[in-house]
């Protein structure tokens, strides 16, 4: 069967449910009904699965358990999922010296409770909990799949590359059953697999600086990739006429006052989710050039005093809907 012609006999599904704290939005095209619904199925059961790996609000996902042992001197054997995910983690860690961290559970836990109580953290309780954080402070071993924490009280926060590795992952698992006209949507993390029938790409809107309610400030083109945004339009908190974000700085240990967002079109959704969050914090100076060879490609919106700075890398232009 020529591959035109299976391509034209295919009809569009879309599906959603709530998972991981937000709504999972999974765009099939498919043959057929009853093939889209057991896809569908099996996608949304995957992302249950790796829920229960990386959720820091579960205390008895394998994270939080990995974290109960921090410290013991004992290097735990973990999941595949577990393992790769901070084997990614540190390497943008390395590269950012550490401007991303996954390790950055205690300084998160500190700025949740500031959004929720409208109040900051004291300098003493971000001086404790800046003692647990630290990338360095993770070994993993290749060979035996096995991760030790070395502090007691670490805690793991896969809030900056988890979702757009479960996008990844749901795409996967929709691909190994024939399906790879797909696109896949948690949040602000984005997987497009091949385009829709007769079409060059998904069109994807990148979200304004002001966040809801408005038109988006891109359209992208996009296949076979994964885009990510990262910023403070939606999370953050406001006290004494400042605006903390709920991104924290893992050196400062300080939640970004600065206002942004950043999109970053990648290969992969962990790496597109990771790196928005790490140009986030080191800002686009010493961002863009870390991503030159990395075959990544970013847009940053920043509010200044003299109005809205856009800077983006070379190539991101080249994903730009015509």
């Amino acid at each position: 069967m020529a591959a035109p012609a299976f391509a034209q006999s295919l009809e569009r599904f879309s599906f959603v449910e709530p998972h991981l704290g937000t709504i999972v939005e999974i765009t099939i095209y498919a043959p057929g009904e009853i093939v889209a619904n057991e896809a569908a199925h099996a996608a949304f059961a995957r992302v249950k699965e790796l829920d229960w790996i990386f959720s820091d609000y579960k205390p008895e996902s394998e994270a939080m358990r990995l974290c109960a042992q921090a410290g013991s001197g004992q290097p735990v054997k973990v999941s595949p999922e577990l393992f790769q995910v901070l084997k990614q983690s540190l390497a943008v860690s390395k590269l950012t010296d550490g401007g991303f961290d996954v390790t950055v559970g205690p300084l998160v836990a500190l700025w949740r409770r500031a959004r929720k109580e409208k109040r900051l953290p004291t300098a003493e309780e971000i001086a404790a909990a800046k003692e647990l954080v630290g990338w360095k402070l993770v070994t993993l071993s290749e060979a035996d799949q096995t991760v030790e924490l070395q502090r007691v009280g670490m805690r793991l926060d896969f809030g900056g590359i988890a979702k757009g590795y479960i996008a990844q992952e749901v795409s996967r698992c929709l691909r190994e059953r024939g399906l790879n006209r797909t696109l896949v949507a948690l949040s602000g993390d984005i997987v497009a697999g091949d385009p829709p029938p007769a079409a060059d790409g998904w069109k994807i809107g990148v979200a304004p600086l002001e966040g809801a309610n408005r038109p988006p400030s891109r359209l992208l083109l996009l296949k076979n990739c994964a885009v990510s945004t990262s910023g403070d339009a939606f999370q953050f908190v406001e006290i004494a006429g400042v605006r903390y974000s709920h991104i924290v700085d893992p050196q400062t240990g300080v939640g970004l006052t600065r206002r942004s967002s950043v999109t970053v079109v990648a290969a992969d959704g962990g790496t597109a989710d990771a790196w928005d969050t790490a140009i986030c914090v080191v800002g686009p100076e010493r961002g863009l050039p870390l991503i030159e060879n990395e075959k990544i490609e970013a847009l940053i919106v920043q509010a200044t005093d003299d109005g809205v700075r856009v800077v983006e890398s070379k190539g991101f232009g080249h994903h730009a809907a015509k």
